[in-house]
């Protein structure tokens, strides 16, 4: 877990052209099913975020141009997951939960592009409180059930949860 500056929007909130520029980019070859075209062209893409070293590679397309986009989502989960910024539970959820919840239901799906956002603000609050998923539902204004459906819905982020919890001796989510 890297600690963020308090300054500044976490880096998973970023426009995606703002991101690519904090980020190195590199293609490569690889092998694997698509033929002689993803054997002979460098079309897999290979970001790295330089102000945290985190990195996200996609491959599995034959085109460079979408595995460049593949690849930039992931590396904004990895980022939603990786860096903390510090949280005032007490300002309330941001306009963009806000956006998102609909009579107390967090309304968003894995491969949109508001997840990694409303995910890396989820775990920011929940770090800020120790982990307790109460109390962070209740700062982010929705039940604390559907926190942890939205947990799981990024399998590394409950995991995640469950071991800071663990190591804060409390029980882990199911």
């Amino acid at each position: 877990m890297i600690l963020g500056p308090s300054a500044g929007p976490h880096p998973a909130t970023l426009p995606p052209d703002r991101l690519l520029a904090d980020c190195d980019v590199r293609f490569s070859r690889r092998s694997g099913p698509g033929g002689q075209n993803r054997n002979k062209v460098e079309t897999a893409a290979i970001l790295t975020h330089r102000p945290s070293g985190l990195s996200a590679e996609a491959n599995e397309r034959r085109s460079q141009g979408q595995n460049r986009a593949v690849a930039l989502a992931r590396l904004r989960v990895i980022l939603a997951l990786e860096i903390r910024h510090p949280a005032d539970p007490g300002a309330g959820p941001s306009p963009l939960w806000t956006s998102r919840l609909r009579g107390g239901r967090l309304v968003v799906s894995p491969e949109h592009d508001d997840f990694p956002a409303l995910l890396a603000e989820a775990l920011d609050v929940l770090s800020s409180l120790d982990f307790d998923v109460k109390a962070a539902s209740e700062a982010l204004g929705c039940s604390a059930s559907q926190l942890v459906k939205f947990l799981k819905r990024e399998p590394r982020a409950l995991k995640q949860t469950n071991d800071r919890r663990s190591d804060l001796g409390l029980r882990p989510l199911r």
